[in-house]
């Protein structure tokens, strides 16, 4: 059964600047998890195998993800929420899945959520769009 729906844009113009910016390792920390981080040379820009334009389309389709997924539980960024526990990542085959921890891993789990995710980006534009569904 449908639990909830939620989807988000994120300008990648818009990313670059708190990803570049005076207080850019903060945010990162703040906003993404270690998997992301790594995956998206965050932590490292030039350990990654992206080019730097992918990486920015990326990071911003996963913070998308993180609104998207927000959005659908109906509540917003409160607690028990925080972004560096709604990660993003990708799976063997490419596709996107979310991946929780914390506080939010536990929310998750009380209420037997599935969390679906599907991105997109282009025209410097991100989009994310979360449905969750409870097994019953």
């Amino acid at each position: 059964m449908l639990y909830g729906i939620g989807c988000d844009l994120c300008e990648l113009a818009h990313l670059e600047k708190s990803l570049t910016g005076a207080h850019a390792a903060a945010f990162v920390r703040r906003v993404y998890g270690e998997a992301e981080r790594t995956a998206l040379g965050l932590d490292d820009p030039l350990s990654a195998g992206r080019s730097a334009a992918h990486r920015l389309a990326s990071a911003a389709a996963n913070f998308a993800a993180k609104e998207a997924f927000l959005k659908a539980a109906g509540t917003g960024l409160r607690e028990p929420f925080s972004l560096c526990e709604i990660e993003a990542i990708r799976q063997e085959n490419g596709a996107p899945a979310y991946r929780f921890s914390g506080r939010t891993a536990e929310w998750v789990q009380a209420r037997s959520l599935t969390a679906r995710l599907s991105l997109s980006h282009e025209g410097g534009m991100a989009l994310a769009f979360c449905t969750l569904e409870t097994e019953t």
